[in-house]
């Protein structure tokens, strides 16, 4: 089935669909922070100390939800609620019957495309080791999507 991410739900998805549905852009690994009046969400350049940024992937993907407690597991999750997801996630897009972008692994053929984009996190993130929780505002990221 050639596009299958577009042909079925994300319900429909197997394991391996779903997996393979990720970019690899890394940016749900950010520590992000909601503004209390507002709800706002703001992305911090601060990576999840068990994402390897060169790779954009978890050192430890099967237990990445013991080693961190707030690790959330998108399978089981209510996507449409997940408004800090990237407007950029295939997840999110997909809950909202939107395409996936050319630069997408799926779309372009080479799980590279998304680093040549410039959509990873690659190369702009600090491990959260780093820096104090205090201190993430002081690591606040615009970055274009």
């Amino acid at each position: 089935m050639a596009d299958w991410w577009h042909e079925k739900s994300l319900d429909e998805l197997s394991t391996v669909q779903w997996e393979a549905l990720c970019d690899g852009c890394a940016k749900c690994c950010l520590h992000k922070l909601e503004d209390e009046n507002s709800g706002e969400i703001a992305y911090t350049k601060v990576r999840c100390r068990y994402l390897q940024e060169k790779t954009c992937q978890c050192t430890d993907y099967e237990n990445r939800s013991i080693l961190v407690s707030n690790c959330i597991d998108l399978r089981p999750a209510d996507l449409d609620a997940l408004n800090w997801l990237p407007s950029t996630c295939a997840y999110r897009l997909r809950a909202q019957d939107l395409p996936l972008p050319e630069w997408h692994p799926l779309v372009s053929g080479n799980r590279d495309s998304v680093h040549a984009a410039g959509v990873s996190i690659r190369g702009r993130a600090i491990s959260d080791e780093y820096v104090h929780p205090d201190g993430y505002d002081e690591h606040i990221v615009h970055w274009v999507e």
